[in-house]
């Protein structure tokens, strides 16, 4: 008899995206006409060309690999040298943070590292999660067995909510009970909200004093826009000791389809093992990478490194400013309809209060049937997201201006 991992039954009946994909396809299925007026603005999916220097890179990439003389096969689990020390020199010496190449390993995607992190720590962490979340940071901690059964609010049993809400600026205050692992995000996935250095120095220190470890989502910093927010948690001093910070390009690059992230894990972070004894986790990451994971391919890291290069960082930026174009544009039409908005200024995301009275899950509804147009609702990202949606701003121009104007003619 074969048996199965039970706590996937914990599982809420389907992860939020896959259930707002069942909706839509039901809408138009129902609605011929209106399906094709229908603009996603869900998830936070890119629209726009990958970069020409990423292409360029890839394609003489795969050149190489059609000749026997230079020809790779199986890379470095962790990522190539090439691709590492480009992150060190232009994501992190700027900043003045001190992170070394082989503090770096090469992923495909930081979903999968938020989630395949925890095979690393033990069971017996206190976890700390931010409402409203990633869902993804909830799902994978209950897939692992780290959460009781879900209760009638939709949150876990076992976590430790940290409510996220306008009154503290989306950034959650310290936990009044002990917790082992804390996760972050910043800017924030789903609000747009950002931390400020006092604000990630008081959840250092924190961390530090209680030997917990933050496990810091930066994704999005490449869309921080004013000036005195910090871009890593690695601005703070300390934070090597107690932080892993997870960064993407799917989002600074238009890689979500390419596949390429990376994840910093010090080596002066240490955790702890039953009887107390402190051992660093770097090399059990390193382990647990070179185990499971075969490395990103030869292709896809040449993309990225050229995102680095002067060309490269042109057109990140003019795909960023592009984006974060559309955010302005979809943040005034909620602002001009009267709703109360947040996000949209370092970040592609728009967090939109719904009307008085109105569930997230019916303004769905009220959207996609009234104005024909996709967003996420906000009790998908948590119980402190009900009464909020997200817009995101990954789209054409036409489509932000198009949705601008339909925001415009609804009945709010």
């Amino acid at each position: 008899m074969a048996f199965l991992n039970e706590n996937y039954l914990k599982l809420k009946a389907g992860y939020l995206f896959p259930e707002i994909a069942r909706r839509v396809a039901n809408f138009t299925y129902e609605n011929k006409e209106a399906a094709a007026r229908l603009i996603r603005c869900g998830i936070g999916d890119v629209t726009e060309a990958l970069p020409a220097a990423a292409r360029d890179a890839m394609k003489a990439a795969v050149d190489e690999l059609g000749d026997r003389g230079t020809f790779r096969g199986y890379g470095p689990e962790q990522g190539y040298g090439f691709l590492r020390e480009a992150i060190v020199a232009n994501a992190y010496e700027p900043l003045g943070c001190k992170i070394t190449a082989d503090e770096i390993f090469i992923s495909d995607g930081s979903k999968c590292d938020t989630g395949s992190i925890l095979d690393i720590f033990g069971h017996r962490n206190r976890i700390a999660i931010t409402d409203p979340v990633y869902p993804v940071y909830v799902d994978t901690n209950v897939m692992c067995g780290n959460t009781g059964d879900v209760q009638e609010d939709g949150s876990h049993g076992g976590l430790v909510y940290l409510p996220c809400r306008p009154s503290n600026n989306f950034v959650p205050r310290l936990p009044a009970e002990k917790v082992d692992l804390i996760y972050l995000c910043y800017p924030n996935n789903p609000t747009g909200a950002t931390a400020s250095f006092s604000e990630l120095v008081t959840w250092v220190d924190f961390a530090r004093a209680n030997q917990a470890i933050i496990l810091f989502d930066a994704a999005y910093e490449a869309y921080i826009t004013e000036p005195g927010v910090p871009h890593s948690i690695y601005e703070i001093e300390g934070a090597k000791d107690c932080a892993i910070e997870f960064r993407s390009f799917s989002k600074h690059g238009g890689f979500t389809g390419v596949r390429c992230a990376y994840t910093v894990v010090p080596k002066d972070l240490l955790a702890s093992t039953e009887d107390g004894k402190r051992h660093p986790l770097h090399p059990l990451w390193a382990r647990r990478q070179s185990t499971k994971f075969n490395g990103v391919s030869y292709p896809v890291q040449r993309g990225a490194e050229a995102l680095f290069s002067e060309q490269g960082k042109k057109e990140v930026q003019e795909l960023i400013t592009h984006y974060l174009g559309n955010a302005t544009i979809l943040r005034e039409a909620c602002i001009k309809a009267g709703l109360d908005v947040y996000g949209g200024i370092n970040a592609p995301y728009i967090w939109v209060a719904c009307p008085e009275g109105v569930k997230s899950w019916e303004l769905f509804d009220r959207m996609l049937n009234e104005a024909n147009v996709v967003i996420t609702p906000g009790a998908g990202f948590g119980t402190a997201g009900e009464g909020y949606f997200r817009i995101s701003a990954f789209n054409s121009r036409a489509n932000a201006e198009e949705v601008a104007r339909r925001i415009a003619a609804m009945k709010w």
